[in-house]
């Protein structure tokens, strides 16, 4: 079997050793050296099918049909991005530069993109998310959130999440975005489109519900309201909590046993005890504040306090316009306290944690065959080598696609 190239069809139908591979991430501590990672040097791994069959080192991998040198380099499970909004129109060039420029800008933010949106063709939103899934793909991303949020209107919510579905399975609705412009003078009545009409049309196509609990977009009873009823529905909640104030979004993850708890900015000691005695994960997105300029979340306090981490891209065009897992370690571990070695378990178990998933986000013997090889000795060069493409190749499903 060649060690670049796509797959054939012979070999999609048999076993597959991945061998010499100078430094695996297990994610399972029981399975390599006692890290969360679970490193194991000098390692193989088979793949059988869509699935990891055996992993140990070179010297003891079984007999297979295949063969793969990974000539020393290091492996690492395919990264989880548990929060992104890739189903949108248009651009925010212009606001993204006047806001790096410290010029004023008053254009209208998210609901531009709403405009844009609602504007767009079905062929070109999916050609958007198509475009954006690939790019993920080829730095490492085999798993991938995403989220409605830029129709807010039922027929273009529907129309997003059934677009996302196509794609992924991780689909999230978020009507609850922003109050819809149509709604602007009451928002009681959006609640209510939200939970009634809209959440009719979307739920079909969605796992997740989430809502933007923050000054200007839905308070904490709000909130309550649009996730009771998601998960009435058999959605289950996520929620944008503390991005950009003190507020109860975290609190009310915690007591709806919300998935995640995404952003986490701001926390009172409280917000953090909470999430540390909960099975709510803490999802940071530094993308969000590399593009804006905030304050960076603290993600050294959560983790010491036992608070469950994820990391994410927040992909989205206004805030966060990256695709690069990688990218957002290297800003985690400069910028947020973390090590090199937390910053990977977050950005992998850490995101399949927050989708709530056993099967990807670690390299174990059942799970997905969901993998990344990296054009170094260790995933230590993720941080290391911020900005430098590594991901030299990526499986998913136990096929090589990139």
């Amino acid at each position: 079997m060649p060690t670049h190239g796509p797959a054939t069809h012979e070999e999609l139908m048999s076993s597959t050793v991945i061998t010499n591979i100078a430094s695996l991430v297990t994610n399972d501590p029981s399975l390599g050296d006692t890290t969360p990672l679970g490193l194991i040097q000098d390692a193989a791994l088979v793949v059988d099918g869509d699935r990891v069959v055996w992993i140990g080192e070179s010297s003891k991998a079984p007999a297979t049909d295949n063969r793969v040198d990974a000539g020393g380099r290091a492996v690492i499970p395919g990264f989880v991005d548990s929060h992104s909004h890739l189903v949108f129109a248009g651009d925010r060039t212009e606001e993204f530069n006047a806001r790096m420029s410290g010029r004023g800008y008053s254009a209208g933010g998210i609901r531009t993109t709403v405009a844009a949106t609602r504007a767009a063709t079905d062929v070109e939103l999916e050609a958007g998310l198509v475009r954006y899934l690939t790019e993920a793909l080829r730095q490492g991303t085999t798993t991938m959130e995403t989220k409605s949020g830029y129709g807010l209107r039922v027929e273009d919510e529907a129309r997003a999440l059934r677009i996302a579905a196509a794609h992924t399975d991780e689909v999230t609705y978020l009507g609850a975005h922003v109050v819809s412009p149509e709604h602007a003078d009451d928002p009681a009545a959006y609640v209510a489109l939200v939970t009634g009409e809209m959440l009719d049309a979307c739920a079909p196509y969605a796992r997740w519900i989430d809502v933007f609990c923050e000054k200007g977009a839905f308070d904490g009873d709000q909130a309550r309201a649009i996730l009771t009823a998601g998960r009435d529905r058999g959605l289950h909640p996520r929620i944008h909590a503390n991005q950009l104030s003190y507020g109860p979004g975290v609190q009310l993850a915690v007591e709806l046993d919300a998935a995640s708890a995404d952003h986490c900015t701001h926390l009172t000691d409280a917000d953090v005890d909470a999430l540390a005695n909960s099975r709510t994960v803490a999802t940071l997105l530094p993308g969000a504040e590399f593009s804006t300029r905030a304050r960076w979340p603290d993600a050294r306090r959560l983790l010491d306090a036992g608070v469950t981490v994820a990391l994410s891209t927040d992909c989205n065009p206004g805030s966060s316009f990256t695709s690069s897992v990688p990218f957002c370690i290297a800003l985690a571990v400069r910028d947020m306290g973390m090590t090199p070695d937390e910053a990977v378990w977050s950005a992998t178990a850490g995101g399949a944690r927050a989708l709530r998933r056993t099967d990807v986000g670690r390299l174990t013997p059942g799970a997905y065959a969901d993998l990344a090889v990296l054009d170094a000795p260790s995933h230590v060069h993720l941080a290391y080598r911020p900005g430098v493409p590594l991901v030299s190749e990526v499986w998913r499903r136990g096929v090589r696609v990139h």
